[in-house]
């Protein structure tokens, strides 16, 4: 049986993983007030954070079709049980880590000293906190499992697809709370308090030849602690020194408060643009985030902008965002949790520029940065801005429509 207890764990966030989160282009060297930000909010959790890890293994693991239990405790989690049935899993271990309550006093402090900036780099450092101890205590774990001839299969969560995050109070019943470094407590909605803080599951298994041919079931490929001797295929995130130099000498247009290059690259991958024959113009923009706490859940948006014709100054005759067909991570977020379909029409609702010419995104005063998720309405200008910039350039920069 192994079990960990650490109140004290060493910290040091990965600066392109903090990058990621932070919401720049991949292999983005951060400059300036950005950077004075980020090396700000390292600095302040080095003196003021206080988090912690624990594990426990849990006492039984049995899986049959489309449940999982785990003592006595019953989990519905088609996934989780496929890729514990496609190990031949014969255990688990519980893993709890957390950021502490410190950042996030301090994050609701900054917001409400209207200080965006400080408050959103705080929020991402917290997120990148809870990746790296999560991440940590998988490679402990892998070096305690290597000995026993075992072998570690990927975390997973409540929130995660196809396990509800309403089974995360079944989840955190399992643990010794009295062995707890710290306090969690796990809201009607699943969410977790202090936010910054994740429930897991990694599974055990004996049968270490399943493991290495298939991918799925190796969670090297999601973790970032390069030196793990453990390791058993590469880092799927790893950037090269190539792409780093790239992305430093990327250029930005005169009025463009995005860099070129990643309007280049969201207009191409994310974009498109449909033109009829009055010259009116259909644009759909597809967002990709996550949300600021359970370390971050996936979510989707689908931004739509009707234009008028180029003549006329591609004037916003209509937009709308929601969430994209089929994707539900919106329900994860702080906000749904808290008043529910409310909060998905109060998106609809948002149209900041419409009625007014494309080309006054330039002039729209609104936050340069903001969180990955929606709760905010300052962080759904922010997006709105990325999203008309990256249709003004591929309207004014690729083949004219």
């Amino acid at each position: 049986m192994i079990g960990l207890v650490d109140g004290a764990p060493p910290v040091t966030v990965d600066t392109a993983e903090y990058v990621r989160l932070l919401g720049f282009p991949r292999g983005h060297v951060m400059a300036g007030r950005a950077l004075e930000l980020a090396e700000w909010a390292r600095t302040w959790y080095a003196g003021h954070g206080r988090p912690w890890v624990y594990a426990q293994e849990v006492a039984s693991l049995s899986v049959s079709p489309g449940l999982v239990r785990m003592g006595e405790t019953v989990f519905r989690s088609p996934r989780l049980e496929r890729v514990l049935r496609d190990a031949g899993a014969h255990g688990a271990v519980l893993v709890a880590v957390s950021a502490g309550p410190e950042l996030e006093r301090a994050a609701h402090e900054a917001w409400l000293a209207e200080k965006p900036d400080e408050y959103f780099f705080l929020e991402m450092f917290g997120s990148a906190v809870v990746e790296h101890l999560t991440t940590t205590a998988g490679a402990r774990l892998c070096g305690w499992a290597d000995a026993e001839a075992m072998a570690v299969l990927p975390h997973y969560s409540p929130g995660y697809p196809e396990w509800d995050i309403n089974q995360q109070a079944a989840l955190f019943s399992l643990f010794d709370r009295d062995e707890l470094p710290g306090r969690i407590d796990v809201l009607e909605s699943g969410m977790l308090r202090p936010k910054k803080s994740l429930l897991a599951v990694f599974g055990l298994t004996r049968h270490v030849d399943r493991v290495r041919p298939l991918t799925g079931l190796v969670p090297c490929e999601g973790c970032s602690f390069t030196p793990c001797q453990f390791r058993r295929a590469p880092y799927s995130r790893a950037e090269t020194p190539v792409r780093e130099a790239v992305e430093v000498a990327e250029t930005r247009g005169p009025d463009y408060m995005t860099s070129t290059n990643a309007l280049r690259r969201w207009a191409d991958e994310r974009l498109t643009l449909k033109t009829h024959d009055d010259g009116s113009i259909d644009a759909v923009f597809r967002y990709d985030g996550s949300t600021c706490s359970n370390m971050g859940r996936a979510l989707a948006f689908e931004y739509r902008v009707t234009l008028g014709p180029r003549t006329a100054g591609f004037p916003i005759r209509s937009q709308m965002c929601r969430p994209s067909e089929g994707d539900d991570g919106y329900r994860s977020m702080c906000e749904f949790a808290r008043v529910g379909d409310a909060f998905v029409a109060d998106i609809e609702r948002d149209a900041p520029v419409a009625g007014r010419p494309l080309a006054d995104v330039f002039s729209w005063q609104r936050p340069r940065l903001g969180p990955g998720c929606f709760c905010e309405p300052e962080s759904r200008q922010h997006k709105w801005g990325l999203v008309l910039e990256t249709i003004h350039y591929a309207l004014t920069h690729g083949p004219r429509t």
